[in-house]
Parts: structure tokens; sequence; C-alpha cells
């Protein structure tokens, strides 16, 4: 079936957000007493869900993990989410795919406010039906229920899930598109490596914008077809 509805992530998919979001981790955990200078060590922050993060690479409890979010709010709600750009040749492949009659859509662990924002920051958001995020009390943040949430939002039914297909560039795009029931394809322009994609269950994998423009305006799909 062709895959004429597509669900993008934001943060490494659509915008190169590192440096904004490693800087505003940086000062939550500073307000901890940690210390960290190297930014490219709080990567990994990059895509999933923030307090999931904090606790997986600094032993935060689930408590203090969504405190943290609070003050890493303080510096990126201000400064960081300007500290951003969309990957070269995204809004090219956004309009082509719009002209060319496809249903666009966001799905963020983001907050939707914010992640709205950045979108007319930079002039994306005309191409998308719909941005889908996190709630402002950070219970829907996993992309599985995020998809679901889109999906629900856009009236769309279990009878459509032949025809999405989520792109991302981390492990829980793949994993939540997955477990949402949809086909996902993983990016190698953002954060995510190939083994970490491929090991989450890609079915195929884009290695530039130009090349998923390519592979969704043909309409093919086959699994775990890497080129």
């Amino acid at each position: 079936m062709e895959k004429d509805i597509i669900f993008f992530d934001l943060d490494g998919t659509l915008t190169d957000s590192m440096p904004g979001i490693t800087r505003g981790v940086q000062y939550a955990l500073r307000h901890y007493g940690i210390l960290e200078e190297e930014l490219n060590k709080l990567k990994p922050f990059v895509g999933p869900p923030l307090h999931e993060s904090f606790m997986e690479y600094y032993g935060f409890s689930l408590e203090q993990g969504m405190e943290a979010i609070e003050v890493f709010r303080e510096y990126y709600n201000v400064i960081g989410w300007k500290e951003n750009a969309p990957y070269p040749g995204v809004k090219e492949l956004l309009e082509r795919l719009s002209a060319a009659g496809l249903t666009l859509c966001v799905a963020t662990s983001k907050p939707e406010r914010t992640a709205k924002r950045v979108l007319e920051y930079f002039d994306l958001l005309p191409y998308f039906l719909f941005v889908g995020g996190a709630d402002d009390d950070s219970t829907r943040v996993k992309k599985d229920d995020v998809i679901r949430y889109v999906m629900q939002e856009c009236k769309l039914t279990e009878a459509d899930k032949g025809r999405i297909l989520m792109v991302g560039d981390r492990h829980h795009d793949i994993e939540g598109a997955k477990r949402a029931g949809i086909s996902a394809v993983g990016v190698l322009y953002g954060y995510g490596s190939l083994e970490e994609l491929t090991a989450a269950g890609a079915d195929w994998i884009a290695k530039t914008p130009g090349e998923l423009e390519e592979k969704i305006r043909a309409g093919f799909f086959c699994r775990n077809m890497l080129e």
C-alpha cells in the first residue's frame, strides 16, 4: 500500500536542534551541581523524552527527571529554541511532498506548543496538517502515544495505518511506530546511527532528505532495504 500520510519527528529529523537542547541540558545539570563542559556528550538527549535521559545518563529519579525538565525550560524556552535550524533540503522536501498531495504531520516528544513555535519560526508550519507533541504535564511523551494522538486528531483509523509512514532519527521513533502499528523509516542525517535504527526495526533507511523524498514519492516500500 502506498504511504501517502507521513508523520515526521522534529528534533534530528526536520531541524538540527542539538545546540539549544544540549545547552539547556547543561544549564539544568549545573542546577544540580553537575558541570558538563562537553556538549557532544549530551547529544543523546536530543530526541528522546528528556526525563528518561536524565534518569538514564545521570541517575536521576523520576521525580528529579521531571523537575529537571522545568529547569531545562528556563533556558530552552527563552534562548535554546532558537539555537536550531532546518536541515539543508528539508524545506524543499516538504514543499514537494505537499505539492504532490501527500498529507504531512509532525509527531514529536517535544511539547506541542514549543514544536509549533519552532516550525512557525522557520516557516515550516504551513506544510503540516497537524502538529502533535507532548502535553503540558508530560504524560504524553512516548512516541507511540504521540502517534496515536496525531491519528486521533486527524481522524485516522486502524484501516488507515497501512498508509502512514513515521520518519525519525532515533530508536524511540522506530520503536514507537512499531508499537503503534505503522511503518517507519530511519534517517541518518540526524542523531541516530545505522546500527541503532536497524536494531530498532526500521523498515528502511534514508541517508539524506533527497533520498527520503525519492522513496516516498515513488510509493516504494520494502522492509529492511538498506541502500
